[in-house]
């Protein structure tokens, strides 16, 4: 007796995602996360290089730090209360982090379920170009030296700002701070190895932030490049001269004993007052 064989059943449907109201809806596609990505690298490189410009102050002494760091916390205090507009620009910028996080994570997400089966190795029959090379180089890249960021941003915060990692540490002195944590040479090297990983991420990441924002022409394409590298490199010289300055005694405890004590008072006594 012929046995007769079961009809396959329909294919399951999948259930699409449910629509978000505009401008959220706007995340929901690859093309919309490669622009928040982009936007809020751009965010991000921009603190990074105000920041490097902002600690070049180290080189003037502790009073200069000490009077950049109060013009922070002095920023629009003829309309608002004096600090809220220094905290409004970090809750920017840690919004700006977390999406940017999360966007490039989830963009490596959906592009592995879109293309499983995709790998280095069967990818390799279809490079055909110096360009894809750079473009999987740059892709490798990030993957590794974004992780370092983080965990460097982390270490930095734990470091300088919340001063977990010293006895040593003195709120509100914060050139007498770098002092001690980059005249070990341990956390020097740190800083150095960390600094170059942030460096080829920011260069790899301003080539690729142009491109999501639609700028990728041949014609301009190395200037993209250029600007990229010259932007990675002035950054990465400009941090990398910090801890090496601190090494070689040119930024040393002799311009912090008097002054730095006489900044953290002051600091403090501002603090309580402002409390």
């Amino acid at each position: 007796m012929a046995q007769t064989m079961p009809r396959p059943g329909p294919n399951p449907v999948r259930k699409r995602p449910k629509q978000l109201p505009f401008p959220l809806n706007v995340y929901q596609s690859a093309v919309g996360r490669k622009w928040v990505m982009a936007v809020s690298g751009l965010v991000l490189l921009g603190f990074v290089v105000t920041h490097m410009i902002g600690n070049l102050h180290l080189y003037e002494g502790p009073l200069e730090v000490r009077e950049y760091a109060e013009t922070l916390r002095d920023l629009g205090v003829h309309v608002i209360p004096r600090t809220w507009m220094l905290w409004g620009i970090r809750i920017l910028l840690i919004a700006a982090f977390v999406v940017h996080v999360h966007s490039a994570y989830s963009l490596a997400a959906m592009s592995r379920k879109a293309n499983p089966s995709s790998s280095l190795d069967s990818n390799k029959r279809y490079a055909s170009s110096q360009d894809y090379a750079a473009a999987n180089y740059a892709s490798r890249t990030m993957r590794w030296t974004g992780p370092i960021v983080l965990l460097y941003l982390f270490f930095h915060l734990a470091d300088l700002t919340w001063g977990w990692l010293s006895d040593d540490w003195t709120r509100g002195d914060p050139y007498n701070n770098v002092v001690i944590s980059m005249g070990n040479i341990g956390v020097a090297i740190i800083y150095i190895v960390a600094n170059v990983a942030l460096a080829l991420h920011i260069y790899h990441g301003a080539w690729s932030m142009f491109q999501s924002l639609g700028v990728n022409n041949p014609k301009i394409n190395n200037y993209r490049r250029h600007i990229a590298g010259g932007l990675a490199g002035l950054i990465l010289i400009g941090n990398l001269s910090f801890p090496i300055a601190v090494q070689a005694g040119l930024i040393d405890q002799d311009n912090c004993e008097a002054p730095c004590g006489i900044t953290a008072e002051l600091e403090h006594e501002g603090e309580e007052a402002a409390q």
